[in-house]
């Protein structure tokens, strides 16, 4: 499958030293180490350290592992190119999701204060990642105070977004819910710079109801449903929001045709 075309702002050019943003943009647009260095002004020097440190890609193959559960950490993951699934293993031996994660974010943070990683990330499509020794990651945070401190900035983000979605998610009925996937899955593309209102679903319908704790035939009957009010068009996993105002409605429990 295909990865959504880029649709990046143009940015007025650098300041004489600075690192060239547009032509760094343009070689990682999609990598999410970009909020670690771009908005900090770094120099020539350090943008080539911090560059050899994260300038290791891999390939991986749509079903592929990329890290299991209990495997020692020693690497960051920036998505590249592709989508990817967490999850971990319930009591019956199955899968339980806990998470889709997109072009633009970052893989294994959850493994750094275990030292070993939490939870099985797996390929949804053919994929790219670049690698982050943590180590070498590590020695650039002890010479760059201010890299550091973004870093935690997006840590602390990224745990903030998780909380609210488990706590919304454990309260909402299954019609807020698939409403609320679909809101989080347009914001998140939004802030790519990819469209909103128009994507593919690259997980399983089975998967979005192991993830939101709903059965198969739910999804697709609340996705048969958004269609049927002319709140979503869908066509297998072509989604477009035709009425985001209604999506929202929904999520709050409002819902405008009830």
């Amino acid at each position: 499958m295909s990865s959504l075309p880029s649709a990046a702002p143009s940015r007025s050019a650098p300041a004489a030293g600075a690192v060239n943003v547009q032509a760094l943009r343009a070689s990682c647009s999609a990598c999410s180490m970009h909020q670690l260095c771009l908005p900090m002004g770094l120099d020539q020097g350090d943008m080539q350290r911090l560059e050899q440190v994260i300038n290791r890609r891999r390939k991986v193959k749509r079903d592929e592992t990329l890290y299991r559960l209990d495997d020692k950490f020693d690497m960051l993951y920036a998505i590249r190119l592709g989508h990817f699934k967490t999850f971990q293993h319930n009591p019956n031996g199955g899968q339980q999701i806990t998470g889709f994660q997109m072009a633009g974010e970052l893989l294994g943070m959850d493994a750094i204060g275990a030292g070993h990683h939490l939870c099985e990330a797996v390929a949804l499509e053919d994929s790219e990642v670049c690698e982050i020794p943590f180590a070498s990651l590590e020695d650039l945070f002890r010479d760059m105070p201010a890299l550091l401190r973004q870093f935690h900035r997006m840590m602390s983000l990224e745990i903030s977004r998780e909380q609210r979605v488990m706590l919304t998610l454990g309260s909402m009925t299954a019609q807020q819910k698939m409403a609320a996937f679909m809101l989080n899955l347009s914001s998140r593309y939004a802030s790519r710079g990819y469209s909103s209102t128009r994507f593919q679903l690259r997980m399983t319908r089975e998967e979005i109801g192991n993830y939101l704790g709903l059965a198969v035939e739910s999804v697709s009957r609340l996705l048969s449903g958004f269609k049927k009010t002319g709140v979503i068009e869908v066509n297998h996993r072509d989604v477009e929001l035709l009425d985001l105002a209604s999506l929202r409605a929904i999520a709050l429990g409002n819902d405008p045709c009830a």
